[in-house]
């Protein structure tokens, strides 16, 4: 299985993130990939747009994300810890 790593250095948005995903792991259906949590928790978990095929994903300078807030209380790093804890498919680390 090969491994994705995605570096997460130097972030300013969500959506920084999720293109340094798309460019590293070149996933399918990259173009409807919904560049969100719930769309990332789809395409891992059940192969939807963004599927980033048979690969483990390592997030590199992970907790630059934790100064992203996706809801009030919520940063990007606590919803990708929840995802890589509950993921069963797709192999996540946080590096």
């Amino acid at each position: 299985m090969p491994t994705i790593y995605i570096d997460c250095e130097g972030v300013k948005c969500a959506d920084d993130v999720w293109q340094r995903y798309i460019d590293a792991a070149n996933p399918e259906g990259a173009t409807v990939f919904g560049r969100n949590l719930d769309a990332f928790w789809d395409a891992i978990e059940h192969g939807g747009p963004g599927w980033p095929g048979p690969a483990k994903l390592v997030f590199k300078h992970s907790t630059e994300l934790a100064a992203l807030q996706v809801r009030r209380g919520f940063s990007l790093l606590d919803g990708l810890r929840q995802i890589a804890d509950e993921a069963s498919q797709t192999p996540i680390e946080l590096a």
